[in-house]
């Protein structure tokens, strides 16, 4: 293994609840072993990301619901283009070369599965993107 794949491997948490089994789909064990550490390594950058594009989007965003926050959250993931290509890049950027290999093989089931799982743990952390709050 080479040191950068080692290293984006020593530095990544460890998730107990990501179980791997023999039954598992191919996407699944990807997500579980790869997908959940990096996003979950990358949160702090997630949520500051999306607290600039709320602040890009004129802060229309701190007028709102937690109802309508929550949609937002999903919509701007969703719709954004842009946006979310910059998401994926900020979470493909942790993975190993054979990480890489495996996730272009099916890229697009692999990318619905990353964004869900950005937009939940946005929204289960929404508390963080009040103005008022810093990281």
């Amino acid at each position: 293994m080479d040191s950068r794949s080692k290293n984006l491997l020593d530095i990544r948490p460890e998730i107990a609840q990501a179980r791997l089994h023999d039954t598992m789909s191919r996407d699944e064990r990807f997500q579980n072993k790869t997908l959940r550490p990096v996003i979950k390594f990358q949160n702090l950058l997630l949520i500051e990301v999306f607290r600039n594009y709320i602040d890009k989007h004129k802060g229309a965003f701190y007028d709102l619901s937690l109802e309508k926050r929550l949609e937002f959250i999903e919509k701007s993931i969703q719709k954004d283009i842009k946006f979310r290509n910059s998401l994926k890049g900020i979470i493909i950027g942790q993975f190993t070369v054979e990480e890489y290999q495996n996730y272009i093989q099916n890229s697009s089931a692999l990318n619905k599965r990353m964004m869900n799982m950005v937009i939940e743990r946005i929204k289960d952390q929404v508390q963080l993107l009040d103005n008022a709050v810093l990281v």
